[in-house]
């Protein structure tokens, strides 16, 4: 088994800063990260935790284990990790951003080799503040000092999918979402509704915010329903979209002839009723595969950070009526 000594000597560094490197616990060049994580893979060397199977981990924090989107992104990121050698860490900060410091200092416990994060808006959250190991953002952009990173482009998505339904006759597009300050992921999608709108010559409307974590079955849409008449509702992902179509029909609405609905995601409960939901089909599963390589990669080749962009697939369902012919 190889020692720190024997990385130092390979690295060409002395000890302690081969122990800094390792432990995530100083100061260091970017350019001498690189020669000792290169050192300890070619040894064979781990300084990271290990599970109580005795393999080194990955920590992944997520929004919510029960979205089936991050369920399918962690499915992948376990069977990538698992062919690797590693078991996974999870934790979830229910969409909320005062929740992330003290998931990730949990994670960070367990001395991970790298984490994979989801959080709510790279660009504020005080969970990347601090020292981290190896990170790779899932389904966040890249920010200066987090370069790597697996996301799609979700303006874009906000803009086609808006886009669709103004070609479907479509004027009077309500968008409902999570609060924006969750979702980074929701804002961009608004975006790009936004900028659809405009560029056909439409008034955007205000979003509607409200929790990603509440009780869909009890959401009530009454009062906005009535005060801005909509033709078409665009969700923010496909488990809202859900939501919204339960809401409307409890008030007598017909889908798609009353009011039509689009969500994103592709998840499969939006094959499951009368009608296919119309949506944006992101691939988590390939996105959290992505993630998982890269970071492995990062951590024990010590290859540069990267940021990939996984394309986005726009599904025509029938829950959007064509009110062009």
């Amino acid at each position: 088994m190889s020692t720190l000594q024997q990385v130092a000597f390979r690295a060409g560094c002395s000890v302690a800063t081969a122990s800094r490197v390792l432990n995530r616990n100083g100061p260091v060049s970017d350019e001498m990260v690189r020669r000792v994580r290169r050192a300890a893979a070619e040894l064979g060397y781990r300084a990271g935790g290990r599970t109580g199977n005795g393999r080194p981990a990955i920590g992944v924090l997520i929004p919510s284990v029960t979205n089936p989107v991050f369920a399918a992104s962690l499915s992948s990121i376990q069977n990538r990790a698992f062919h690797a050698g590693h078991s996974v860490l999870i934790a979830q900060s229910n969409y909320d951003p005062a929740q992330e410091p003290d998931a990730v200092a949990s994670l960070l416990q367990q001395q991970p080799t790298g984490l994979i994060l989801t959080v709510c808006d790279p660009e504020r959250s005080m969970a990347l503040s601090s020292a981290l190991p190896p990170t790779v953002l899932l389904g966040n952009l890249p920010t200066t000092r987090f370069t790597a990173a697996v996301a799609t482009d979700n303006f874009g998505a906000g803009r086609d999918l808006t886009d669709h339904l103004l070609q479907k006759g479509h004027r009077r597009i309500l968008f409902i979402s999570g609060h924006f300050a969750a979702s980074d992921r929701a804002k961009l999608r608004y975006l790009g509704y936004i900028k659809a709108m405009e560029a056909a010559g439409q008034q955007p409307l205000a979003a509607l915010e409200i929790s990603f974590v509440c009780s869909l079955e009890q959401l009530d849409l009454s009062d906005t329903i009535s005060r801005l008449d909509p033709t078409a509702i665009i969700a923010s992902n496909d488990l809202l979209a859900l939501g919204v179509m339960g809401a409307l029909r409890r008030q007598g609405f017909s889908i798609p002839h009353d009011i039509s609905v689009a969500g994103f995601d592709g998840i499969s409960l939006g094959f499951l009723g009368e009608v296919s939901l119309t949506t944006v089909e992101i691939p988590d599963g390939t996105m959290g595969a992505a993630a998982a390589s890269l970071l492995l990669d990062m951590a024990e080749n010590a290859a540069p950070p990267r940021h990939l962009i996984v394309p986005y697939r726009l599904r025509s369902g029938g829950t959007v009526r064509n009110l062009a012919n």
